[in-house]
This record gives structure tokens, C-alpha cells and sequence, in this order.
């Protein structure tokens, strides 16, 4: 199949980017530039979830409209993706005319498992989520996320069948027709339908939240805003009727936090079964980022910006940092002292040194001119095995041990020796297999750092090292 499509979630616009949210863009990236090494067709889709009362609130606490905070915040996200390099062709707002009017299309098409019925319950509109009797009593009433207390809400609204789909869903996911990664988060899952899936609110009365999308042909009920946002990425594409549509669902890998994997694990797959649509062939779960052993919280002020680590150290360190060092199976932890260390002492010294000493050695050795190239034998298998097995840090593992073997080779081989014995073919035979193993490195990279993987492609493709050479990453100690 030539066609690849890729999807984050898409964050909610109540704050700015953190580290958290950098983490989706990045994962999908590397997926999306895979498959476009691969020769694929790729659309990799992003954007932002702009709809439920959490907005309005904040938006009247500013005193602005819940139109202008969305498109403040949405247009923070995007200025992110530009940022870090994100190579997304397209970014989709719920708020978009083309989302609105598809996203009701696509609750008539539900209509079938769609019924109207009454609530009581819990409700916080900062999680813009329903909660138990015992997640309440277990909290004393309060929100442990928002420390406010829990909404007892009585309302009629529209409930979806989830429970109809409840068995279909699990079979799916336990025969792996429905894949979901990394272990622990399928099985976190299987775990959920133990006791089935219960139907779930789809919506809310618009004298509680104004700011939704209208339930068609029931202009009092708004779209509840976690069921309407899921619907992004096929409305994205077009649904029903545009080609994109036809051409690149269902998706191949869908990427999205822990925290919201029951929504798109058990609700999207039960939605896309009511609307007769395959199931996106994979889902991966990242864990979250925490910074000094912390959660991110502003009371803590401890909360990062992305632009200030990039500002500081470039994207591709970035970039690096949080592909290779922030686990891929479970939480992971940003300090500054960490990612200095992880920045001298991997990326210049190991990387950055190993082109900087081979550049060097070909100028003085032999008179700037590069040896011809061989094809490096090197094994990638265990590289690609985890790329598909999402576990990313270990992909660039294995890239690092080519680089670490590099320098290592220079030590064994002592290029310097024999340049003073005079031994020109050797020194040939020595340089064309460091470029060529390099020039694979950088190719393998190139997912995960695309600037520095062109870098040293244009260094070393070429006929001769030119008289001038960037040092990749520059020692900050």
C-alpha cells in the first residue's frame, strides 16, 4: 500500500504548548518521514480542539470571545510544529467551517446508536469529563486536577451505544486487527472491558455549554467536545466523499497521550464501527513528560517551553533528547543538567566528533578529496524491528552503536599512522569506509534529526571536504 496516513492528537487550546504536547508532534514525525523514505504518500495530520466550556470560561475570564482565544492559542501549536520541524501537510481545527459541517454529517450517520436520555452525575468542566461516584468519594468531592469541586449535574442528553460495540472493540484489540502500543497501554485496555463498556453522554445543554457544535436538528444540545474532536481525523480527510478520504483511511498509526487513550482505544473504534469504517490499523501511547521528577504545574513554576531548550541548543538536540532519552514505554523525566550532559557528551562529542575528526583527517590526509564511496553491510534490521515495534529510543540506540563503533574503528585503524607510513591505498580503503558508514548514519538519522542528517549528507556526498566545515553541536561546557 503506497498511501501512509499519520495522526496526532490534537491539544486542547485552554493553554500554550509544553513539552507534553511536543512529544506527539514528534513521534508522528518520525513516522511520517519513515514512510516518505519509503516512497509513501504520506499525509500526517496535527492540529487543535477548540470547542467545550473549559474554553468559554477562561475566554470570559479574559474578557474575549471563545473564537479569539482558540485561534490565539491554535495559532501557538502551529507556530510549534514549525518550530521543531514538524513535516505535517495538514493542521485541522474543530472550529473550522469544513470540521463543523462534516462533524454533523457524522452524527446523523451515528443516528442509528444515537438516543436521548437522562443524566446525574459528576462533571468537571476543567476536564471537560464526566466522573464516578467512587472517583468522587476517592477525592473527596474535590478535582485533584483543577482543585474544584465536582459539578453534581442532572441534564437530558444524547447518549451513543458505546455498549452495543463493547465486544466487537475488544476483539479487535485482542486479536491485534486493532494494534495498540506499547504493551502495558493494550493491556491497560483489555482491562477496561472486563465488565463492558457502558454508553456514554454525547452532549450537553447549550444553557450549560454555548460553545459547541450544534446537535443537528436540536439546536439546545452542543456536541459533547471529547466525542465531536475525535471525529478530526476523518473529517480531515474529507468524509465521506473527498478522495483523500477514500485513498488513506484508516489510518496507520495514530498517536496520542496515555491520558487519552481510553477515548481513542474504545470510543473512536465503537464510533468508526456505527459508521461501518475500518479501524486505524495502530495506536501508540506515549507516557508523559515530567520535568525534575515532577509533574508540570505552573504553582510549581516549573513548566518549559519548548522554544527555550530550542533557542538554547537547536532543534535537532531537541529533537534527539526527547526521542532517545524520554522512554518509549513509560514516563519520562527533563532536567537541564540531563540534557546538558546528553548534549556534550553524545552529540558533540561522539557524533559531532566523529564527523568533525573524519572531515579533518580526509583534508590533511588526502588533499580534501573524498575516496570513493562503498555500500556499508551493515545490519539494520534490529533499527527497523523497532521502529515498527514503536519502541523509537532503542531505533536511535542502534544507530548509536554504528557511531560509537565509527570512533572506535579511527582509535583501531590510526589513519594518522598511516598517512606517516605513506600508505595511500590504505588510507583509501580507511576513509571510503568511514564516509560510507557515516553517510548511512546520517540516512538512518534523518527521521529523528533531519537538519544535522542533511548536514552531514551535503558534507560528505560530494567529490571533496570543503575548506570550511560546521561543527554540528557546539560543546556548551
Amino acid at each position: 500500500m503506497n498511501q501512509f496516513y499519520v495522526t496526532t492528537s490534537i491539544p486542547y487550546v485552554n493553554d500554550v504548548p509544553h513539552l507534553g504536547h511536543a512529544l506527539d508532534f514528534l513521534i508522528a514525525d518520525v513516522y511520517a518521514r519513515r514512510a516518505r523514505k519509503q516512497n509513501k504518500q504520506v499525509i500526517f495530520s496535527t492540529g487543535t480542539d477548540e470547542h467545550g466550556g473549559k474554553i468559554d470560561e477562561k475566554a470570559e475570564a479574559q474578557g474575549i470571545s471563545a473564537q479569539e482565544l482558540a485561534d490565539s492559542i491554535s495559532k501557538e501549536f502551529l507556530e510549534l510544529t514549525k518550530l521543531l520541524n514538524i513535516s505535517n501537510n495538514r493542521f485541522v481545527r474543530t472550529t473550522d467551517p469544513a470540521h463543523v459541517q462534516r462533524a454533523q454529517l457524522i452524527w446523523q450517520k451515528l443516528q442509528k446508536d444515537i438516543y436521548k436520555g437522562s443524566y446525574i452525575g459528576w462533571y468537571c468542566t476543567g476536564d471537560e469529563a464526566y466522573f464516578s461516584e467512587s472517583e468522587v468519594r476517592a477525592n473527596n468531592g474535590i478535582c485533584p486536577n483543577h482543585n474544584r469541586p465536582f459539578e453534581k449535574i442532572e441534564e437530558e442528553n444524547y447518549f451513543f451505544k458505546l455498549s452495543k460495540y463493547s465486544e466487537s472493540v475488544f476483539d479487535a484489540i485482542k486479536s491485534n486487527k486493532f494494534k495498540i502500543y506499547p504493551k502495558t497501554r493494550r493491556n491497560e485496555i483489555l482491562a477496561l472491558f472486563d465488565k463492558g463498556l457502558e454508553d456514554i453522554s454525547i452532549s450537553r445543554p447549550k444553557d450549560k455549554i454555548k460553545w459547541g457544535i450544534d446537535v443537528p436538528n436540536d439546536p439546545s444540545q452542543v456536541m459533547y467536545v471529547w466525542f465531536e474532536a475525535l471525529m478530526n481525523y476523518i473529517t480531515v480527510l474529507g468524509y465521506p466523499e473527498h478522495s483523500d478520504f477514500k485513498q488513506f483511511w484508516p489510518a496507520n498509526i495514530q498517536i496520542v497521550g496515555k491520558d487519552i487513550i481510553r477515548f481513542h482505544a474504545a470510543i473512536w473504534p465503537a464510533m468508526l464501527m456505527s459508521l461501518g469504517l475500518k479501524l486505524p490499523i495502530s495506536l501508540y501511547a506515549h507516557g508523559f513528560v515530567v520535568v525534575d521528577g515532577k509533574k508540570m504545574s505552573k504553582t510549581l513554576k516549573n513548566v518549559i517551553a519548548p522554544k527555550e531548550i530550542v533557542d538554547k541548543h537547536g532543534v535537532d538536540a531537541y529533537r534527539y533528547f526527547f526521542l532517545r532519552h524520554i522512554p518509549s514505554s513509560s514516563d519520562g523525566n527533563f532536567t537541564w543538567d540531563n540534557f546538558e550532559e546528553v548534549y556534550n557528551n553524545e552529540l558533540a562529542n561522539e557524533l559531532g566528533n566523529l564527523v568533525q575528526r573524519t572531515s579533518a583527517m580526509i583534508q590533511k590526509y588526502l588533499n580534501f578529496k573524498i575516496p570513493n564511496r562503498i555500500p556499508p553491510e551493515h545490519d539494520i534490521k534490529n533499527y527497523e524491528t523497532a521502529l515498527d515495534e514503536f519502541r523509537i529510543d532503542q531505533a536511535i540506540e542502534e544507530v548509536w552503536k554504528q557511531i560509537r563503533g565509527l570512533n572506535q574503528y579511527i582509535e583501531e585503524t590510526k589513519p594518522w599512522t598511516i598517512f606517516k607510513d605513506n600508505d595511500l591505498d590504505h588510507l583509501q580503503e580507511i576513509f571510503s569506509y568511514l564516509v560510507s558508514s557515516i553517510l548511512e548514519i546520517a540516512d538512518l538519522l534523518e527521521p529523528f534529526m533531519p537538519e544535522t542528517s542533511t548536514k552531514i549528507t551535503n558534507l560528505f556526498s560530494g567529490t571533496e571536504i570543503p575548506q570550511t566545515v560546521e561543527i554540528l553541536f557546539q560543546k556548551t561546557k
